[in-house]
């Protein structure tokens, strides 16, 4: 008896955006209970930085430039909303930008999360709570 190959991973691109005090914005996708980074998956030949400035449009109506992109690493971990399943996402860095009105999104709630401030939240994505946060709290 052969067993089934695990799915693919769930490629995506996400982006750490902060504030000016550092914090981090965490979003939570419309009926979905976990807060992950801004990002989504990749369309069909579209590389992980277009990637990532797509999604914080669409997202969050931040328009990111592309050359300020900072590659924080390739991550994989449990997928928060598919189970069973694993995510690879590539982690960007951005500067600080503003926040616009997004013209769909299916963004539910944003919550800004200091990395530094313990514990943080259970209802973290794991990828975002397994990875992201410590290394962002290693690098401060």
């Amino acid at each position: 008896m052969t067993s089934a190959a695990p799915p693919e991973p769930i490629r995506v691109s996400a982006v750490v955006l902060r504030d000016p005090a550092g914090r981090v914005l965490t979003v939570r996708k419309r009926g979905t209970r976990r807060f992950m980074l801004v990002g989504g998956k990749h369309e069909p030949g579209e590389p992980p930085e277009r990637t990532a400035v797509r999604e914080a449009a669409e997202e969050v109506g931040a328009v990111l430039d592309p050359d300020r992109l900072e590659r924080l690493g390739l991550f994989s971990a449990a997928a928060a909303n598919e189970e069973g399943r694993t995510v690879e996402s590539v982690v960007f860095a951005h500067p600080p930008v503003p926040l616009g009105e997004p013209p769909e999104s299916e963004i539910e709630e944003q919550r800004w999360l200091d990395p530094h401030t313990l514990p943080w939240p259970d209802d973290l994505a794991p990828l975002l709570a397994e990875h992201v946060l410590p290394l962002l709290v290693r690098e401060a």
